[in-house]
């Protein structure tokens, strides 16, 4: 969403202080924007929102008098009651302004008003997701085109200036006076001084005028030969063809068993649905797979990965093994940028966390852009503490950058998670 201002910069305004009022109602309303993460469900916060920022952001910076102290001599227009030089008594409840009461309240009251803002998705997540994208989505790959770019198709003898390919031009320029025997003009001007010259001196006659007949074709064919003629023009020729689009897969694995509590799920789908829609938003030609796990996993349809129930105990490799799986079978590793973004509450059999971090390194990492595993947990205890698949993963996440490990406790907390897995990197 641009805010704009078009109004001209009045007389005792000061431009750079408007320009920052602006960048702050735009930083409000990005923060009004992300606050919707806490509200309902993030499908419905898809869709568009009316979002309030509070008023005092907008007020422009400004020199005023203060009326709180010092003398003032004022009559005011349309009084009846008083005549200069009368002595007001000074209001009850001691101060000016808003002052105690009701007065106060009112002038609370206002200061709680806000702008409210309606935005369209697409500005509604444009300010939700700014500045995110999927790393290194650099493959070269292509399953679909959505748009056209112009591209060079060799060389045309018409079209617009801005086009005009000077060095062609000229090429053509000058074979065609070498075809005409266009003089150059060294030659003519070499020819000029000798007529004078035998001119002056009265010497050769013959060869004088032979040099005249000479220098009057010269100048003949140098009027009628132009230097660069229409006949010359060469022009740039481009022709619009289809633009290609990276593409990529992102597998989402969430573990279902009767150890993730309901708390625990609903973060885990939160951030989930927080991915898909920014997947949405970003990609257009983006593969989700959905797979659930307790001792075995499963590739899900999105609605059951997100509502339907299960229980049971937890092996996490079982969900690494789906994952390669229906990566060779449909997402060849040469083709494909593949993402993949794994929650859990950290619980998992002992004897099977070897075996999925050996799976994590030796099989998936190695094939995979990024790889984002969230720990979520309501209790905070269990946070500053170290589950079985923190344990395992950490040391693994040292020394391999494809992986990054994110805890989230509360709500709040899934926002400022994502945006660390998956904002823009700067180059250094």
């Amino acid at each position: 969403m641009d805010i704009i201002d078009r109004r001209s910069n009045p007389h005792g305004k000061n431009l750079d202080n408007r320009q920052r009022v602006l960048a702050r109602a735009r930083g409000a309303i990005a923060r009004a924007a992300r606050n919707a993460i806490d509200q309902g469900t993030l499908r419905e916060t898809g869709q568009g929102e009316t979002v309030t920022i509070p008023a005092d952001v907008l007020h422009e910076p400004s020199f005023h008098t203060v009326f709180t102290a010092g003398q003032r001599d004022v009559v005011l227009s349309g009084n009846k009651e008083f005549s200069k030089g009368d002595r007001l008594k000074r209001p009850p409840g001691g101060g000016g302004g808003g002052g105690a009461g009701n007065g106060a309240g009112q002038g609370e009251g206002e200061a709680q008003d806000g702008f409210r803002f309606v935005l369209t998705r697409d500005e509604f997540l444009d300010l939700f997701f700014e500045d995110l994208e999927l790393p290194d989505l650099v493959k070269n790959q292509v399953v679909a085109t959505d748009t056209m770019t112009p591209s060079r198709a060799g060389i045309s003898v018409d079209g617009t200036p801005s086009q005009v390919d000077m060095s062609r031009t000229m090429r053509q320029s000058m074979a065609r006076r070498i075809g005409l025997r266009r003089p150059k003009p060294p030659e003519v001007k070499e020819l000029e001084e000798e007529v004078a010259r035998l001119t002056s001196t009265g010497e050769d006659v013959e060869k004088l005028q032979a040099l005249r007949g000479e220098l009057e074709l010269a100048l003949r064919r140098l009027a009628r030969v132009p230097w660069v003629d229409p006949i010359d023009m060469r022009y740039r020729r481009f022709t619009p063809v289809p633009k290609p689009s990276a593409r990529a897969v992102m597998f989402c694995l969430m573990d279902v068993s009767g150890s993730m509590s309901e708390s625990m799920k609903d973060l885990a789908k939160r951030f989930f649905l927080l991915l898909h829609v920014f997947l949405e938003r970003r990609y257009k030609r983006v593969d989700l797979v959905f797979i659930r796990h307790t001792e075995v996993a499963e590739e899900v349809e999105e609605e059951v990965f997100f509502t339907d129930p299960r229980t049971g105990g937890t092996i996490v490799s079982t969900a690494l093994a789906e994952l390669t799986r229906i990566q060779r079978e449909r997402y060849p590793a040469g083709s494909w940028n593949i993402y993949a973004a794994q929650a859990s509450d950290g619980d998992n059999s002992g004897s099977d966390t070897h075996r999925a971090v050996a799976m994590l390194e030796n099989d998936i990492l190695p094939i995979v852009q990024h790889f984002a595993y969230i720990e979520v947990s309501i209790s905070a205890a269990i946070i500053r503490g170290e589950t079985d698949l923190w344990r395992g993963y950490a040391p693994l996440a040292e020394r391999a950058p494809k992986l990054a490990m994110r805890r989230v406790a509360e709500r709040k907390d899934i926002f400022p998670v994502f945006r660390d897995l998956f904002g823009r990197k700067v180059a250094a």
